[in-house]
């Protein structure tokens, strides 16, 4: 059965305990970088197993070739997706995420393929509308997707072209600010 979202897989994301630690680890190892970090901030109309969620986290962001990696440190002690797979101080691999052609029909087509939405929401302002799916009985993970918007868009891709024409070592941690520049730690 197909679904209704984009087949390409654009992200791979890892839950880690300190995204800081965690991507520069990444950069280190691999040279992937540079990574955008968005601190502690939460998102708006979360959903999780059908009943109202909190999530507060801090995500970074970098581009490896066609592939974004997005390292995820949740904050809230709130039940979600990334809990159900690692608890508090646990790490890994999490998803992989699509985008969503058309986000409504996703959130009937994955259920009923036996893939239940965990954590959704989003679509207020505070981020796109955005699912998580539990697919760990076939592929071991959790299936994402978003809904692209203008805003999302523009970011990742700004992302990626930084990555493009990153050095290897200028600023290889960038913390996003609210003017869409960036501070170092």
């Amino acid at each position: 059965m197909g679904m209704p979202s984009e087949r390409k897989i654009f992200q791979n994301a890892w839950v880690v305990d300190d995204v800081f630690e965690a991507a520069m680890r990444w950069v280190k190892f691999y040279g992937v970088g540079p990574f955008y970090i968005s601190q502690d901030f939460s998102i708006g109309n979360v959903q999780y197993r059908g009943a109202p969620g909190e999530l507060r986290m801090s995500v970074g962001l970098a581009q490896a070739g066609d592939v974004q990696i997005e390292l995820i440190q949740q904050h809230s002690d709130s039940n979600s997706a990334y809990r159900d797979m690692y608890p508090k101080g646990g790490h890994g691999f999490h998803h992989c995420c699509v985008w969503s052609s058309d986000y409504e029909a996703d959130m009937k087509a994955y259920p009923a393929a036996g893939y239940e939405a965990v954590t959704y929401g989003g679509g207020d302002g505070s981020a796109p509308r955005f699912a998580y799916f539990d697919a760990r009985k076939d592929f071991d993970i959790f299936l994402e997707i978003v809904e692209p918007n203008d805003s999302i868009r523009a970011t990742f891709e700004k992302v990626r072209k930084a990555a493009e024409t990153w050095d290897g070592k200028t600023d290889p941690i960038r913390i996003n600010m609210p003017d869409g520049s960036y501070r170092v730690p």
